[in-house]
């Protein structure tokens, strides 16, 4: 007999109703088992079914089980037992569930909800910042720049009309700090120009336009002292002592109408300098002036003392009020040798014939700075044959200085332009006819020239304090001197100390 005949057979023969009952729960309870799964989760929740063999005619009543997350850390999990009632006029059935704690492995329960939400975080992009800074180059424009940064020319030239301050985006030079703001792709909201830590101009968006406010910061000054002995070159002495090399150059210049750095300093002279070290927000962003100085050369000290006047010119003198500064520098250059001097007789060395030598040849490295000897007029800053790239200056009281084979010239150098004593004028270069780098430097006065390192000394010194202002000029000074004295009576001290030991 197949199992469909037997059941059919089974079931028609007359058996007792409860006992098609109790046949129908064990049916039942089998289907339940075998749908468990063979190992549990050992955080699911054991169920025990208890079953008594009377029919069920009711539905049972519906339940919402949840379990509740919240933002505090949870020690432990668990189902609470839940009892189902049935009515009374017919049989019931008991459900109850045995508890089974769920304790998670660390201190706090992560929902579904986050684990799904940090997922999204890692596979988003971050938002670019709203600035971006940029500091200019060599050869950058404010349109090289402004692409850079994802803003078209219009929206560059919506900014240079906005105001005359905004040329500065015409005249951009290296190391110059541009910030843009731009929150939304292709739109500039706001646009800083610094053109140095301490001053610049904000540029705001407003409608179509762009409106304009100047920043100006100021420093804090930290005066800072240095001492040095020279063994080799004054340059060598200054970097040996961590002194900037422009300020290196600025106490040169300072000194320069009264030592020739070329021939006086000898090994064993000594130095000492108090000059400015700027910072903004605690950071160092630069050197500042030079507040007093002292060179002893051969055992003859000299000091120098910075003053300003009335006007606001600075300058630097001696204890007495003279004057540091000569009509001339002795030298236009601050590390170099001479390598051919004043000589009408000189053979030439590219022509092999006799031909005057009207100046004096500085072999210097290619790129050494070049500075103007004195104030006054330029009247040629080009090209001029055999002297390669040159620079002319016209001096009051008829005198005149050429400084030829530049390399290049410096900023803002062009005919007609005014120069101060001390300036960068250019750079040493090959330019013209020249067997290597170096500058030549000539020196005429009524159009003839002259030696430039003997005709110095017949020439006046710049103009002094007048009697006058010496008051003024010693309020100002002599505290200063006092402290720079006790700076340099305390470092004496303090390596003749050491020198002991």
């Amino acid at each position: 007999m197949n199992p469909i005949d037997f059941i059919d057979n089974f079931l028609s023969k007359d058996k007792p109703k409860n006992y098609l009952y109790t046949i129908a729960a064990l049916a039942s309870l089998l289907f339940v088992v075998l749908l468990l799964p063979s190992k549990p989760e050992q955080s699911a929740a054991q169920v025990q079914i208890v079953v008594s063999a009377t029919p069920i005619s009711n539905q049972l009543e519906s339940q919402d089980l949840s379990l509740a997350a919240n933002d505090e850390p949870i020690e432990s999990a668990s189902i609470e037992a839940k009892q189902i009632n049935i009515p009374a006029e017919n049989p019931s059935v008991a459900i109850t569930s045995t508890t089974t704690a769920v304790t998670p492995a660390a201190s706090t329960t992560t929902t579904a909800v986050e684990l799904s939400s940090a997922a999204a975080e890692q596979t988003q992009p971050s938002p670019e910042p709203l600035w971006q800074d940029i500091e200019v180059q060599s050869g950058d424009s404010g349109s090289t720049i402004f692409s850079q940064v994802g803003l078209s020319d219009q929206e560059l030239f919506r900014v240079l009309n906005s105001s005359d301050e905004a040329k500065v985006l015409n005249r951009l030079y290296p190391g110059y700090q541009l910030n843009f703001k731009i929150p939304a792709p292709g739109q500039l909201e706001q646009l800083r120009v610094l053109s140095s830590p301490l001053q610049g101009h904000l540029f705001t968006r407003q409608g179509d336009n762009y409106t304009v406010e100047t920043i100006l910061r100021d420093a804090v000054i930290t005066p800072t002292f240095k001492r040095g002995t020279i063994s080799g070159s004054l340059f060598v002495a200054g970097q040996r002592e961590k002194i900037p090399a422009a300020t290196i150059m600025e106490m040169a210049n300072i000194f320069g109408g009264v030592i020739d750095f070329i021939l006086d300093p000898r090994s064993g002279d000594e130095f000492s300098i108090l000059y400015e070290e700027k910072y903004l927000d605690g950071v160092f962003i630069g050197n500042g002036d030079i507040l007093a100085s002292s060179f002893t050369n051969q055992g003859k000290q000299y000091t120098a003392i910075r003053y300003i006047d009335e006007d606001g010119r600075s300058g630097y003198y001696n204890p007495n009020g003279e004057s540091m500064r000569k009509a001339f520098l002795r030298s236009p250059l601050d590390v170099f040798r001479i390598s051919s001097d004043f000589n009408p007789r000189r053979r030439h060395p590219i022509l092999n014939t006799i031909r005057a030598h009207k100046g004096t040849d500085y072999a210097a490295p290619r790129g050494t700075p070049i500075m103007a000897t004195s104030d006054g007029q330029i009247t040629w800053a080009t090209r001029n044959g055999s002297f390669g790239n040159l620079v002319i200056i016209k001096h009051t009281g008829g005198f005149e200085t050429k400084y030829a084979h530049l390399s290049s010239y410096a900023r803002n150098i062009k005919k007609g332009a005014r120069v101060s004593q001390g300036d960068i004028i250019g750079y040493v270069g090959t330019t013209g006819s020249a067997t290597g780098p170096h500058l030549h430097y000539e020196f005429l006065v009524s159009g003839v020239h002259k030696n430039p390192r003997t005709i110095l000394d017949q020439l006046p010194k710049a103009v002094s304090i007048e009697a006058s202002q010496m008051d003024r000029f010693h309020q100002q000074t002599d505290a200063l001197l006092q402290s720079f004295k006790e700076l340099n009576d305390t470092r004496l001290l303090s390596l003749n100390q050491q020198g002991a030991e």
